[in-house]
């Protein structure tokens, strides 16, 4: 099992960030499972990266080249693979991963645990993905995500299809009870109903 792990190229402010990061990666490491990155060596990317080799764990960056060339890959990884663009970073990552989780991190975090959490409610992919929510790092974003849902436009079972964890034993207990949501286009018809009319195709 591998997890892609969303977080800051920064450390944040907060010592918890580092704190938490580093006992994450451990704990994954020890229970077998691989880490899925960004492939950096800073910030807690890189915190992540370290903890999970000096605990024996796996651990796959994907980077685009513009990054490498810029010197911000980690040199002792398992695997880094290059990649040309960000948009075939995150598809590599998706691909490589049998869940998603973001630890503290700013808009490139955002970016990638929303994609993920997008694709999981159209059907792209049926994998878990969660929040480990340091010092209650997530809660003011978790806090708008429920308030768009509570305007009817997040529905319920994607808005609580996300997982939101204190630490790494708990995101893994919760990973392997998980069920995907219904996609969200896949939804049977509403008895009685009237069947939509299908309009022939344009001659060409």
């Amino acid at each position: 099992m591998r997890l892609a792990v969303y977080t800051g190229a920064s450390l944040g402010s907060d010592p918890l960030f580092p704190e938490a990061a580093r006992a994450f990666a451990t704990t994954l490491a020890h229970r077998g499972v691989g880490v899925v990155y960004g492939g950096g060596h800073v910030g807690l990317m890189g915190v992540v990266a370290d903890a999970a080799l000096a605990a024996g764990g796996e651990v796959v960056g994907v980077m685009p080249q513009s990054l490498v060339d810029d010197e911000t890959a980690h040199t002792g990884l398992t695997e880094l693979r290059i990649v040309r663009t960000m948009h075939e970073r995150k598809a590599e990552m998706a691909a490589l991963a049998d869940g998603f989780v973001a630890l503290p991190g700013g808009l490139g975090t955002l970016e990638e645990i929303f994609e993920a959490w997008t694709w999981l409610q159209v059907g792209v992919h049926a994998k878990p993905v969660g929040f480990l929510d340091v010092a209650g790092y997530w809660r003011p974003l978790l806090d708008a995500v429920a308030s768009m849902s509570a305007a009817g436009l997040v529905r319920p079972e994607y808005r609580d299809a996300a997982v939101v964890a204190q630490d790494a034993d708990e995101l893994l207990a919760r990973f392997a009870a998980w069920e995907a949501p219904r996609r969200r286009w896949s939804e049977p018809p509403v008895p009685g109903a009237d069947a939509p009319a299908v309009r022939p195709a344009p001659r060409m």
